[in-house]
């Protein structure tokens, strides 16, 4: 206990030894509160807005009538729907990422060419068209040919409570799948070609090496090549993920009630613009930056393992 603690207590240390104050650092500083001490004066005396930031707290958490518990409001229920919009976007891209990468760097031309045809497609289209596009085109006509928004209307109430909890519930789970997967597929393009990158960093000996050792493809791929290329294109894929989780306010456009469409409905409810947009973005902060620190002590421990 004590030996960590001394561990603890010299990294601060040298970390404290690191970091030194240049002039230029104190005058940005300096200018930085400034600037907020600006926008202050404007609103608070330019403006003449008299803040309601009382207000704020009931429309994140609210009292059930029946129960009598705290049970979240507008702005909470948007973030945990933009929480869920957030992770299966990224699950859906990591893997459509993954295998258009290795698609792309194949030695088949026709699944290179399906790779490169993805990414132009998806990259050179705005994300508020794939938005329509997927609702109106594909999810609003396809899931109905499936018969899965009939499943979805019959099923049983344990079934609904499930799709809730994991989804949204069944008169938006149509939306949700068309914003899920217009974020997935597009957050996806960016991905394969990070993967493409990691891919072809690797060193071409040692392909060799493992082809020599009687290694398959598929055994290269995943013992040698991958664990190496995901490590070193960690960065930016944690920037891509932090993307999926600000892009996911483009699905307010279909009516999602996520944090942007939840943060419009107060506003237009209350009037509260500054409170309610400032709530809301600290609400996308604190989401962004929590992932930044996730990956951050994932990289120290990978390299610690190097």
């Amino acid at each position: 206990m004590y030996r960590r603690v001394i561990i603890i207590i010299l990294e601060w240390k040298l970390i404290a030894r690191k970091t030194k104050f240049r002039p230029m650092d104190i005058l940005i500083i300096f200018l930085c509160i400034g600037v907020g001490f600006y926008v202050y004066y404007r609103i608070k005396y330019g403006l003449e807005y008299k803040g309601h930031w009382s207000a704020i707290p009931k429309f994140l958490v609210t009292r059930d009538p029946k129960s009598g518990r705290l049970t979240a409001n507008y702005l909470l229920q948007g973030l945990i729907i933009t929480l869920k919009l957030s992770v299966w976007a990224a699950l859906i891209a990591t893997v459509v990422g993954l295998i258009m990468g290795i698609f792309r760097t194949s030695k088949s031309l026709f699944l290179r060419l399906i790779g490169r045809t993805y990414v132009e497609l998806i990259r050179n289209l705005p994300p508020l068209v794939l938005v329509f596009i997927f609702y109106f085109f594909i999810v609003d006509q396809i899931m109905p040919l499936l018969g899965i928004e009939t499943l979805i209307r019959n099923s049983s109430g344990f079934t609904q409570k499930i799709l809730i909890i994991f989804f949204a519930k069944k008169s938006l789970f149509i939306q949700f799948i068309s914003g899920v997967m217009t974020i997935a597929f597009f957050e996806g393009a960016y991905i394969t070609e990070i993967i493409r990158a990691g891919i072809e960093s690797i060193e071409r000996g040692q392909r060799e090496a493992a082809y020599s050792l009687g290694l398959s493809t598929f055994d290269q791929m995943r013992f040698i090549i991958m664990p190496q290329a995901l490590k070193r294109v960690l960065p930016a894929l944690a920037n891509e993920f932090i993307n999926t989780i600000k892009y996911s306010s483009l699905a307010s456009v279909v009516s999602i009630q996520e944090l942007t469409f939840s943060g419009v409905q107060v506003i237009t409810a209350t009037q509260y613009i500054f409170e309610t947009w400032i709530t809301v973005s600290i609400m996308y902060l604190t989401l962004t930056l929590s992932l930044s620190l996730v990956v951050a002590y994932i990289e120290k421990r990978l390299r610690k393992s190097d």
